[in-house]
């Protein structure tokens, strides 16, 4: 009936496996979960993913290449053998008891190939250091069903969702997208274009993993890189992203390379406020910006 899909790099999968399968068993239909660790060095966490082989209908195998970010997704994908696919990240773990039997109750409810379940952080501020991350997933990620129901495309995440297989056969991840950033616009921009509608319903996970703001930043650039090739490729357009229409109009009036002048001057201004205990998303908007304007005019 259902097969859990999830891509994992030297992170402990383990207590989210345990819970799935406690509350997939708990609804006795028929699944199966498969974590695909992409090549991560070999240490305590293989060690302790490697017990997920114990639990019934589990899974856990160690790429021997590192195949990437939407490729891993994809050899999951024609692994799995049942006709819906419920895409999670290694790091979230579901709000409710209940969050198999939710998604289970939907696909009676919802018409959709394709149900986000939403993401959520827990209200505790985290530790300074990691605040950006934390402001940005509270702000960016964390949208309520109202919200996200208004805008379906807008506000979907492939960290939390469930798929019909036959979807994700035709509309596979860009392999071009080997590191962290824009999969999942690319993915959901992809469903969009053919008319392919997501639901949305009240089924949330928590966020776990809050990287340190350094970490964060750098996986950004990493981020914006990868917009820049999908870009390119025109895999998406210009008008896909808040970020790249802003981009086209500055590159218009010839100020590109102002922009990417000007973020030098300031960039270690900026850090210094995304690294603090009070990161502001303004500033860290005008650092994406600046920094996606210095790597197009090199």
């Amino acid at each position: 009936m259902i097969s859990i899909l999830i891509p994992t790099y030297n992170y402990n999968t383990l207590p989210l496996v345990e819970e799935l399968h406690r509350q997939a068993v708990s609804e006795s239909i028929e699944f199966e979960i498969i974590v695909a660790d992409d090549a991560s060095p070999i240490n305590e966490n293989t060690e302790i993913n490697s017990k997920i082989n114990q639990l019934s209908n589990c899974q856990f195998e160690r790429n021997q290449t590192n195949l990437g970010r939407g490729q891993n997704r994809n050899s999951l994908v024609q692994k799995a053998k049942y006709d819906w696919v419920l895409l999670m990240d290694c790091d979230t773990f579901p709000k409710d008891k209940n969050f198999i039997k939710t998604y289970i109750e939907s696909l009676e409810n919802q018409s959709e190939k394709a149900i986000f379940g939403g993401i959520i952080y827990y209200d505790e501020k985290p530790k300074e250091d990691e605040m950006l991350r934390w402001i940005f997933g509270k702000s960016r990620e964390e949208i309520p069903l109202s919200k996200r129901l208004a805008n379906p495309f807008h506000y979907a995440l492939i960290s939390n969702i469930l798929v019909k297989k036959e979807i994700l056969l035709s509309h596979p991840f860009a392999n071009e997208i080997f590191n962290y950033g824009y999969e999942d616009i690319v993915f959901i921009l992809g469903l969009k274009k053919e008319q392919i509608a997501i639901g949305h319903i009240e089924n949330p996970t928590y966020h776990l993993n809050l990287e340190k703001s350094a970490i964060f930043l750098e996986k950004f650039h990493s981020s914006l890189r990868n917009l820049k090739l999908v870009l390119d490729k025109n895999i998406i357009h210009a008008e896909d992203t808040a970020l790249t229409k802003i981009y086209v109009k500055l590159k218009r009036l010839h100020l590109v390379k102002t922009a990417a002048f000007g973020f030098g001057i300031f960039k270690s201004l900026y850090t210094k406020n995304l690294l603090s205990k009070n990161p502001s998303l303004f500033i860290f908007d005008v650092y994406r910006l600046g920094y996606f304007c210095q790597i197009n005019s090199k």
